[in-house]
This record gives C-alpha cells, sequence and structure tokens, in this order.
C-alpha cells in the first residue's frame, strides 16, 4: 500500500510505553510496518508565529504535493510509448552519509530512512525561514517546469501537426513525400500538370476517358505515382486554358483534383521544418527528462520536509513545551485500516479523551474544532500518499 501515516506523541514515560504496545500489537497482527521517523531539534520561535505557520504549511503542503503531481503527469507525457517505465524515474536523493547524498533510493526507502538535510535546510534559523526556503525551492520548481514544458509542447505539437499531415488519405495528406520533379510539366506557358485521386474501382474508366473529360488533354499523360487504400493519386497534363473545365467534368466523374502545384523550394523547406523539428525534439528529450528527474527528487524531498515540519509545529501546539514527542511513520496494510485505526485511539485516547470517543462514535461533536472528525485523531496525524505518484 502506497499510504503512509506520519503521527506523533509526546516523548514522555508513559507514551514511549503506548508507542511500544502499539508496535508490539501492530507487528504481531501484520496490521503496519512501522520506522521511526526522525525530526531534528528546530527553533520554536513565539507560539503566535506557529498557529500562523500550522496556516502556512497546510497550504505549502498542497501545493508541494501538486507540483509533484504535474512533474510526474509531465514525465508520462514527455516518455510517450514508455509510460510503464515512468516509475522507474521517481526516485530521490538518499543515504544517510555525505557521499551518498548523490544516490537516488526509492521513495519508499527514503520515507522509511528520512534524514533531515541540515546543508539545504540549516535548523539554527527560525521555522519560517526554513518554511519560506522551502515554498520559494518548490515555487521555482514549478514556474521552471512551466517554461521548458511550455518550450518542448510547442516543438512536440508543431512536428505532430506536421506528421499528421504525413497520414491521411490522398486527398488530404502532404505530398511532399510523394511528388517528383519529373512528375510534372513545369515552366510552360501552356500546358500544366494536374494531380487527380481516382477510386480504386474507378481505375479502369480514368484510364479511358480522361483524354476526352474535356479538349486538349495530352494524350497518354498520365501515369500513377502513389496508391493508398482507396484510391491512386495520378497525373495529367492539358492546356491551361481548360483546366477549369477539365476539373468539372473530372468531378462529375467522381475524378478528384487536388489543388497542388509543384513548389520545390516549398516542398524542401516542409521537408526540412519536419526533419529540424525531429532532430530539436530528440536533441531536447535527454536534458528535459534528466531536469524532470532531477526536480521530481527536489521536490519530493521538499515535500517530505514540509511534512516533518507540519509534524514538528502540531506537536509542538498540541503537546506543549518543552519539546518532547516522538514521530513515527506507519504503512497500513491495506486490509487493516480500521482496526489499525482502533489500535492507535486505544493506545493514544489518553491524550485528548473527547477525540478519541468522537472516532469510536462520530455522533459526537467536539466544541471548537475545526476540522472534519475524520482526520482529527487523539494524536497528531498527516497523511503521505504515494499513489498520487502512479502517473495516471
Amino acid at each position: 500500500m502506497s499510504e503512509f501515516w506520519l503521527i506523533s506523541a509526546p516523548g514522555d514515560k508513559t507514551n514511549l510505553q503506548a508507542w511500544e504496545r502499539m508496535n508490539t500489537v501492530t507487528s504481531k497482527s501484520n496490521l503496519s510496518s512501522n520506522s521511526k521517523f526522525h525530526i531534528p531539534d528546530l527553533k520554536v520561535g513565539t507560539l503566535d508565529a506557529l498557529v500562523g505557520l500550522s496556516d502556512e504549511l497546510g497550504k505549502l503542503d498542497t501545493f508541494a504535493e501538486s507540483v509533484i503531481k504535474k512533474i510526474v503527469q509531465y514525465i508520462g507525457e514527455v516518455m510517450e510509448d514508455s509510460k510503464d517505465k515512468v516509475q522507474e524515474n521517481l526516485l530521490a536523493n538518499g543515504g544517510r552519509k555525505d557521499k551518498m547524498k548523490c544516490l537516488k533510493i526509492d521513495l519508499i526507502s527514503y520515507l522509511t530512512r528520512f534524514e533531515w538535510d541540515m546543508a539545504k535546510y540549516p535548523i539554527k534559523q527560525p521555522l519560517k525561514n526554513i518554511s519560506e526556503a522551502l515554498a520559494k525551492q518548490v515555487t521555482q520548481i514549478e514556474a521552471d517546469l512551466k517554461t521548458r514544458s511550455a518550450a518542448y509542447n510547442n516543438i512536440k505539437g508543431n512536428l505532430q501537426s506536421l506528421e499528421k499531415k504525413t497520414v491521411g488519405n490522398l486527398l488530404t495528406r502532404t505530398l511532399a513525400d510523394i511528388v517528383h520533379k519529373e512528375d510534372f510539366v513545369l515552366n510552360s506557358e501552356y500546358l500544366i500538370t494536374l494531380l487527380v485521386v481516382v477510386p480504386k474501382s474507378s481505375y479502369v474508366q480514368w484510364q479511358k476517358t480522361y483524354e476526352s473529360l474535356s479538349d486538349m488533354v495530352v494524350p497518354r499523360s498520365t501515369k500513377m505515382i502513389a496508391e493508398d487504400a482507396e484510391g491512386g493519386l495520378f497525373t495529367v497534363t492539358l492546356f491551361r486554358k481548360v483546366m477549369d473545365d477539365f476539373k468539372a467534368k473530372a468531378r462529375e466523374n467522381r475524378f478528384m483534383v487536388r489543388e497542388f502545384y509543384f513548389d520545390e523550394k516549398e516542398l524542401k523547406c516542409e521537408k526540412e521544418e519536419l526533419m529540424k523539428l525531429a532532430s530539436d525534439k530528440k536533441q531536447q528529450y535527454g536534458p528535459l527528462l534528466r531536469w524532470l528527474k532531477v526536480n521530481f527528487s527536489e521536490a519530493f524531498v521538499a515535500w517530505i520536509h514540509v511534512k516533518a515540519l507540519r509534524v514538528f509545529v502540531e506537536s509542538v501546539l498540541r503537546y506543549g513545551l518543552p519539546v518532547n514527542f516522538q514521530a513515527m511513520l506507519l504503512q497500513p496494510n491495506r486490509k487493516s485500516v480500521k482496526r489499525l485505526r482502533d489500535v492507535l485511539n486505544v493506545a493514544f485516547k489518553h491524550l485528548d479523551e473527547v477525540a478519541a470517543a468522537s472516532i469510536m462514535d462520530p455522533g459526537i461533536d467536539i466544541p471548537g474544532l475545526q476540522l472534519s472528525n475524520q482526520e482529527y485523531y487523539p494524536y497528531v496525524y498527516f497523511k503521505i500518499d504515494l499513489s498520487l505518484l502512479d502517473g495516471s
């Protein structure tokens, strides 16, 4: 199950015994996999500042999660035919030692072995400064993602629109890759070569009648230069002055004249544009995917630090000073979520008897509580949902 519960309870002797009981019960009954979540000694500041920061961190949590989701979604779009390999690219910078910081590890390992990045987010500074640094970092990643994705999407969109012209039937598709100079009478004051789409069932009729559709058609001037499932593309040469008459008679016989005039320079430009866009897309793909992988990791790491900050702030607000709480990361067994909630409720109900009672009996209101009952527990609780990274 890719859902985790980040919880905390006071770290005094009574509650440490509650932790032990909870750990014993959950492991024996296989309700969840638990690991300690290490949060360093951060600077507390004033109570007023903590209350304001609690709201800010809630918004930042939601924002960081949305940016991560956008990156994952875009990795899927960029990888196109290899969407099944997206998950392989979702890694985080990990490792407890400095020399391992550059190693990429899977997200669950990063979570279960979380260690605060002291270099990036120094703990000597006020909590608000750390929160602002995280917000600035995630905001910058989102802005860069918009810029980079817009540039790549522009190339990709232009390429797709040109590629679309190379598919479809002979009436609509580009002819740049089909026609050749020698198929046409060019630079003639009197003669012109037209291209006519003839249904397969009418090939014989075309051969028999094209010379008599109008006056002044050059005999034996037709040749099929391309064919698809529906019909063939034929050339025919005639005098310019009968062109309109020929087109009208051809249409009456269900032979469709393509509005096409051979322009070598224009056709060459179209081919070169297609090749250039394909080349540009290929050249940008590698650097873009690398940037997405690196910045997914950066955003994910920032997001988990936001979660850690939220646990710290809420624990101090809930349990008071001096700072003494234990944070724990639980990975619930999918089939045992309700049972795990009950076990946690029993273990920590003494922290908030009213909240605990309301969980057991949803009919009880908690006076003054702004949160939804379902998300308020006697212990501090935040959910980390990795299913949002499935790229769906």
